[in-house]
Formats: C-alpha cells, structure tokens, sequence
C-alpha cells in the first residue's frame, strides 16, 4: 500500500486490494440478489396477500444501507477504516441470523432495516479507494471492482434458488452471514488501514458541517450523487419487479435466475471496458455516451411495449442492453461525485451512499408499486430515471457534454504505486 498506510508486511497488492474491495461491495449485492427466487415463498410463508408487497423487503434493506452510511463513514474518519469496518461484518452476520429466525413479515421489515444499516459498513470500502487513489485512476478501480461485484448478480440468484431447492427459505439468511464471515476474516487477516494517519478527522461540529458543503453545495459532487441516484433507482426497480414480471408477464419464473445472469453479465462486460478505456477516454466522455445510449434504449423499450410488441426476448435483449449503459455510467458517475470529497472522503461516500441509497430505494419503490402485470411500468419508469439523471448531469457541466475540462479528469495515484498495476 502507499506510504501513509499502516505498515503491515502482508499488505496487498492491487489486484487483491481491488478484489477485496469489491466483495466487500458485493457484500450488499448478495443480500439483494439472492432473496428473489425466495419472495413467492415468503409471501406465502408469512402470509402476505398483497404480491406487490414483497418489494419491501428489497427497499427496507436499501433503506437500511442508506440509513447506516450517516454514521460509518463519520467512525472510520475518525477511528480509521479496518476496525470500523470489521465491526460493522460482524453486525452484519448477526443480523443475518436474526432475520432467518423471524416468523412475522412486520419484523423480517424490521430486521432487514437493521441488516442494511449493518451492511452500509461495506461502504468503508468505497473510501479506502479513494484514500489510495483519484482522477481517472479511481475511476479504473471503481470500475474493476464493479466488475467483481457484477459477478454477485449472475450467481446469487441461482444461489438462492439452490439453497430453496435444498432447504427452507430461512437458509438464505444463513448464507448472507456465511459470506459475510469469509469478507470478515479476509479483512481481519489481509487489509492493513488505509487512511493515512495526518487525515485521521476529529467528529466535531465544524468537520461535519464542511463536508456537508463539499457534498451538498458543490455542483459537481451534487448533481453527480443525484445522477447516480436516479440510475440506481432504475436498478432497484428492475430488481424488485423481475421475479413478478417473469411469473405474471411470461409465466416463466424457472428462467428468472439465468435471465437475470445473462442481463447482469451484460453490465460486467460494459464495466470491464470502462476500466480499459477510461485513463485514455476520461470518465465525462464514456459516462456521457453511455446515458444518451440509455435514452435511446429504453425510449425504444417503452414504444415496443407501447405497440404491443413486447415478448420474454425483446425484454431480455432491451433489459441487457439497458444495464449495460449503467455499466458505462454508474462507476464514472460515482467516481466523479467523490473526487471533490477527498479530504473528507469517508463522510463524503457516507453521505453520498446515504443519498444514492434512500433515493434509489424510494425511486425503485415507486416504480414497482405501479406493477400491472405488464412490463410498461418499469420500460416507461426507467426512461423517466434517464431523462432525470442526464438532466443532472447536463446542469453540472453547464450543458457542455464531451468537454473534459474539469482538473479532476487529469489521473493521479495517491497510495499504491505503479509496481502493482
């Protein structure tokens, strides 16, 4: 690690530390991605009439993960990265066990709430990246990592179809705490702590108030966290109606875990070649082509379902191919809402996850709660996300698009050294 990291002889090198930290991402993904074959059965288990109604525990989890980065990321500012972060896997795996002991679907609510608040420690992650790197550099790692964390997506859910074909659907709880032990125990033994000591912050009043002005009163930083909440909001959507629209729209729910694969897989590979081309392209161009191919894509999405046109393979080709904007938006965007925040870096992603989380999971609620038993709810809503989020950034970059004039597209490592690339 950089010279300002804690000396540790077994300290990574860049390619585990990108991997470490994308399971440490993938940590939420997992507890998301795994539930959707489980859904059908816990409604049934638990006695939900409404269907509509198992997205919740989708959005309380979100909501959780959003709620939980007010207060992590101010802790590892203070106390540092590894020792909050190793608290707040073992509260993860604690909570896991809980909600797979529950039997009422008004306490799985609330316990899943409390899992994602749990969770949001996970978003140390994003911040010891930004410790070691900025410019065009974080926006590689971010990339690289969300490829890894892609890779939850494309087997989760057939993980937790395994675990129903096996076992009751309490199981899953059960592997959301397994797999939070395994990040445990590879932090505990592998990370050494990545803030540097000199930016080690005292919580005091006037420390919270100026991160608060470079998260909220910055254009930048702002319109990009905004962005990328709106684009998450379109995921969650999609993640909270996919099970439904595969059983009530092509009554096809077998295929939901491959089909989920296949569109997310789409995703992974857009992210793998953001990461190949963003330190020559900059994070503006490619974010930008990638929302203006999101437009045209799910523009053509709502007029086929519009025309009647839809059927299980224009949504699986349309749906893949909307994700894999994201994969060109997502990781820039979040790199470019963090770059003004590096001096306050763990309550700037706190902060900017807290946003993202809670908007997304109300944008993602809202969509979901129009589910009709057709696909135009989530084609018509996603299109809405893209308008709003180009809209954003259209304002943040005083309507210049393909205009890299901001000094933060300049790449610059600021921890691991070019030995490890």
């Amino acid at each position: 690690m950089g010279s300002g990291a804690h000396p540790n002889p077994r300290s990574v090198g860049f390619k585990e530390f990108v991997g470490l930290a994308a399971a440490l991402m993938a940590t939420q993904a997992i507890s998301v991605d795994a539930m959707l074959p489980a859904l059908p059965v816990i409604a049934g288990a638990l006695k939900v009439a409404e269907q509509n109604r198992t997205q919740l525990i989708v959005t309380a989890y979100v909501i959780g993960v959003g709620l939980g980065q007010l207060f992590w990321g101010l802790l590892s500012d203070y106390y540092g990265r590894r020792p909050i972060l190793l608290i707040g896997l073992i509260a993860c795996v604690v909570a896991a066990v809980l909600c797979g002991l529950t039997s009422s679907f008004h306490m799985l609510l609330a316990l899943r709430t409390v899992h994602g608040i749990a969770a949001a420690s996970v978003v140390i992650g994003r911040s010891a990246v930004r410790d070691q790197f900025s410019g065009r550099q974080m926006a590689r790692v971010m990339s690289l990592t969300f490829i890894v964390f892609l890779m939850i997506p494309v087997i989760a859910p057939t993980l937790g179809q395994l675990v129903l074909w096996v076992a009751p659907w309490r199981w899953i709880f059960v592997l959301f705490g397994a797999y939070a032990s395994c990040v445990f125990f590879w932090v505990l033994v592998r990370l050494p702590e990545t803030l540097h000591p000199e930016y080690r912050l005292v919580l005091s009043r006037q420390h919270i108030v100026h991160a608060l002005k470079l998260v909220l009163a910055g254009r930048i930083s702002l319109c990009y966290t905004l962005a990328l909440t709106i684009m998450f909001g379109s995921i969650l959507a999609y993640v909270g109606t996919v099970q439904q629209i595969f059983q009530d729209v092509f009554h096809r729910p077998s295929l939901m875990p491959e089909i989920f694969a296949i569109c997310a897989g789409s995703m992974g590979v857009t992210s793998y070649v953001n990461s190949r081309l963003v330190e020559r392209i900059g994070m503006r161009t490619i974010s930008q082509i990638g929302i203006l191919l999101f437009l045209l894509v799910t523009g053509v999405h709502t007029l086929v379902v519009v025309l009647k046109l839809e059927n299980l393979w224009t949504f699986v080709i349309l749906q893949s191919v909307t994700l894999a904007c994201i994969g060109l938006t997502a990781s820039n965007f979040g790199a470019m809402a963090m770059e003004p925040v590096g001096t306050v870096a763990g309550i700037g992603a706190s902060l900017q996850g807290f946003i993202s989380s809670i908007g997304g999971a109300l944008v993602g609620a809202l969509i979901g709660k129009f589910f009709d038993g057709s696909t135009l709810p989530l084609a018509l809503g996603t299109l809405l996300c893209g308008l709003t989020s180009f809209g954003f950034l259209i304002y943040a970059e005083h309507g210049r698009l393909f205009n890299p004039h901001h000094s933060m597209d300049v790449g610059q490592t600021a921890g691991l050294s070019a030995s490890h690339h």
